[in-house]
C-alpha cells in the first residue's frame, strides 16, 4: 500500500496559501481501494488547478473526503470551485455558528458575534459559511474535525486521523477569534528590527520560543496524521505553538506512533517564525542533530515572493537541524510519495540550503 502528497502551488506574488491533494491505498490498483482527499483549495484561482490535478494524477472526479482546516481565504476560496464541481463524499470543516449553545457553557467570556469580529474574519466565517452551504446544497455531509475523528483503515492500509484541535480547546478559542495578535514592541524590539540578518551556523539557532504569537483562529486548524504502513505524514496548516503541543501531547499517547517514523512533516503557516519555537520542534521532529543527517522530508506552501516571511529562513534551518529539508513551492507542484506509480516529466524536488544568514524582521 502507498500514498502520495501533493502541494500545489499558491500565490503568485507574495500571499501564501494551503492546497494539498492526497490519496493512499493500493496505487496501483482499482480506483474503489483508495482514498482521495482534498485539504484546503488556496485562493479562488487555485480551485481549477485542484480539480485539475486529481483528474489527471488521480484518474477520478470523486473525492472522499474534503477538509477545510479553518476558514481564512487562502484556504477555503479554492475548495468551494472542489465541492462544487467535483463529486466529494464529505466534508470536514468547523462550523462555529451551530455550535453557540455548547461554547456560552465553556467558554469564559461571552461568544463574539459577527459585530464583535474584525472584517477579516468576518469575511472567513462567510467563506466558511458559504462553503456549508454549497455541501448542504449538493447534499454533501458535514462533520466538524476533532482530535478522533478517522477515514481509512485496514483495507487501504492506512488511515488518515485528526490529531487537533480537541473539542475542548477549540471551544476555548472561540471567545478569542477576530481578535489582533499584539506583537512585542519597544526600544529592544526596534533595534532588532533594524538589523538586516543575523548570522547562524548548524550548531547555533536564533529561532526562539519567545517571540510566537498565533491567532486564535490558525490555533484553531484541522492538524492531520496520515499513516501508512508505519510510516506517519503530518499535515499542520497554520497551527500555532499553542496547538502543536496538544498535538504532541495526542501522538505521545498513541503507542504506534514514533517520531522515528514520521517520514513527513508540513511546516506550518507557510514557514512563519510565529508558530513554532525550538521546543516545539524538538517535540515533532526531534532533538537537533550533531551533524546533517536526513531522517524525512518537510514541505511548506509558499508563495513566489513569500520570503523573508514564508518561509522564515530561521524556520527552515531550525527544521533542517532536526533532519528535516523543506521543499518549498514557490510556483511549483511538489510531491511526497511511496509505492506510487511514476508520473512522467516530474523529478526530484530540491530542498532549500541551510543559510549562514537569517532575517531579522518582524512579520
Amino acid at each position: 500500500m502507498g500514498y502520495e502528497i501533493d502541494f500545489l502551488p499558491v500565490g503568485e506574488e507574495s500571499k501564501s496559501g494551503d492546497a494539498i491533494t492526497l490519496r493512499f491505498g493500493d496505487l496501483h490498483g482499482h480506483r474503489d481501494n483508495q482514498i482521495v482527499v482534498v485539504v484546503d483549495g488556496g485562493f479562488a484561482s487555485t480551485g481549477e488547478k485542484v480539480v485539475e490535478h486529481v483528474r489527471t494524477h488521480y484518474g477520478t472526479d470523486r473525492v472522499d473526503l474534503a477538509v477545510l482546516t479553518h476558514p481564512d481565504s487562502d484556504h477555503a476560496n479554492g475548495l468551494k470551485v472542489v465541492v462544487e464541481e467535483m463529486d466529494v463524499k464529505r466534508l470536514w470543516m468547523h462550523r462555529p455558528w451551530l455550535m453557540e449553545e455548547s461554547l456560552r457553557a465553556v467558554a469564559k467570556s461571552k461568544v463574539p458575534t459577527r459585530a464583535d469580529l474584525d472584517d477579516r474574519f468576518e469575511r472567513a466565517l462567510s467563506n466558511a459559511y458559504e462553503l456549508d452551504e454549497i455541501a448542504e446544497g449538493k447534499g454533501i455531509p458535514v462533520d466538524d474535525p476533532f482530535t478522533g475523528m478517522q477515514i481509512g483503515g485496514d483495507a487501504f492500509g492506512g488511515t488518515l486521523y485528526v490529531v487537533g484541535p480537541s473539542w475542548e480547546y477549540y471551544a476555548s478559542l472561540i471567545p478569542q477569534f477576530g481578535q489582533t495578535v499584539s506583537r512585542s514592541s519597544g526600544l529592544l524590539e526596534g533595534i532588532k528590527r533594524a538589523a538586516a540578518s543575523v548570522a547562524e551556523t548548524f550548531g547555533i539557532e536564533t529561532l526562539s520560543d519567545d517571540d510566537c504569537k498565533t491567532s486564535a483562529s490558525n490555533n484553531s486548524s484541522a492538524v492531520l496524521l496520515l499513516s501508512v504502513g508505519g510510516r506517519h505524514m503530518l499535515l499542520t496548516a497554520d497551527a500555532g505553538i499553542e496547538a502543536l503541543t496538544n498535538v504532541a501531547d495526542v501522538l505521545d499517547a498513541q503507542p504506534w506512533y514514533s517520531t522515528d517514523n514520521l517520514r513527513f512533516v508540513q511546516v506550518p503557516h507557510h514557514g512563519s517564525r510565529r508558530n513554532v519555537g525550538p521546543t516545539i520542534l524538538d517535540r515533532l521532529l526531534g532533538p537537533k542533530q550533531a551533524e546533517e543527517s536526513f531522517r524525512r522530508r518537510a514541505f511548506v506552501s509558499a508563495a513566489v515572493n513569500g520570503e523573508p516571511k514564508h518561509p522564515s529562513r530561521r524556520v527552515t534551518n531550525a527544521f533542517r537541524r532536526r533532519g528535516s529539508p523543506v521543499v518549498a513551492t514557490q510556483g511549483e507542484s511538489i510531491c511526497h510519495f511511496h509505492d506510487a506509480p511514476a508520473r512522467a516529466g516530474w523529478g526530484p524536488a530540491n530542498a532549500l540550503p541551510f543559510y549562514s544568514t537569517v532575517e531579522d524582521v518582524d512579520d
